[in-house]
């Protein structure tokens, strides 16, 4: 058993709403010095197959659900 980490976060200029209230909500609560908060998606799967095939399967994974190549950029990693 391969455990695989796919992490999902939107491409560079895509606005992110989630992180742009939760930095205000931060800030609303009284939290200083909050740069930019990025919202992250995270999957964490567990594949029966050699890490090489894992990884090529989380990756076609990506390409059919989990992440939308418009607007998003995904990174798969062996844990």
């Amino acid at each position: 058993m391969t455990s695989i980490e796919i992490r999902i976060e939107l491409k560079k200029g895509v606005a992110d709403p989630e992180g742009k209230n939760t930095k205000k909500t931060l800030e609303s609560l009284g939290f200083q010095g909050i740069g930019d908060v990025k919202s992250v998606k995270v999957f964490e799967v567990e594949i029966d197959a050699t890490p090489e095939d894992a990884i090529k399967m989380a990756e076609e994974m990506c390409r059919k659900l989990l992440a939308n190549p418009v607007i998003q950029n995904y990174k798969v990693a062996v844990m």
